[in-house]
């Protein structure tokens, strides 16, 4: 049996191994050290109106989601940065069920929206369309090198 409960700093070694492990493997293929994921994850549980879950299965780990807030002209936006869900069991409704736990906290928040920056193409763009979201056709993402 699955159990949705909020983040706490205490989770925060077993969340950098799962993350190094999902986002090092297919088809991210990413380098994350243990110094750098750690970096992320406690900078990001530390950031002003931080939200989050973790997701266990029995006593392990599976996954998490997790973001922060922002003011609006319009209010209240929430900034998804992280849902990470083991690679092994990924496709089984882990995924979904983390981000309508999300979802459904967001609303008692009265936050107005959610966003979020994933790759083109692949599993992550196709989960998020199967999950009710969309391209936003009034932005644009931008990056400059300074390497």
């Amino acid at each position: 049996m699955e159990k949705v409960v909020p983040i706490t700093v205490d989770a925060i070694d077993q969340c950098i191994e799962l993350y190094i492990s999902v986002f090092n493997s297919e088809p991210w293929n990413e380098t994350w050290t243990y110094p750098a994921a750690k970096e992320r994850l406690t900078d990001l549980l530390h950031t002003p109106k931080f939200l989050g879950f973790l997701l266990y299965e029995k006593d392990n780990l599976i996954g998490f989601i997790a973001g922060n807030s922002k003011k609006s002209y319009a209010g209240l936006t929430f900034y998804l940065a992280e849902l990470c869900i083991n690679n092994r069991i990924q496709g089984k409704g882990f995924g979904t069920k983390l981000l309508l736990s999300l979802e459904e906290e967001l609303q008692r928040r009265d936050i107005q929206s959610l966003y979020l920056l994933t790759a083109n193409g692949g599993a992550a763009e196709t989960f998020y369309l199967k999950n009710g979201y969309e391209t936003n056709g009034n932005r644009l993402v931008m990056r400059k090198s300074l390497k």
